[in-house]
């Protein structure tokens, strides 16, 4: 059995595809009004260790004190 084109709402028919189509439209005229922010300065690649990206793992993992300890031991 073929699944029907149409779609009843509150006893009206439409069709399914005009449906589609005019949701894409809407979609389409939602991105195109949304306002495009350049960025202030260009984004540099973050070459830290992966446990120092975040404010979490440098707590975790704090490097500063292993290499201040370490110049201690000497």
């Amino acid at each position: 059995m073929k699944p029907p084109d149409t779609i009843i709402i509150e006893g009206r028919a439409y069709s399914w595809r005009v449906l589609v189509r005019a949701r894409r439209e809407q979609l389409d005229a939602w991105k195109a009004a949304q306002p495009r922010q350049p960025a202030l300065f260009s984004l540099k690649q973050d070459c830290r260790p992966a446990a120092e990206r975040s404010a979490a793992g440098r707590y975790l993992e704090p490097s500063l004190l292993a290499i201040m300890q370490e110049g201690e031991g000497r």
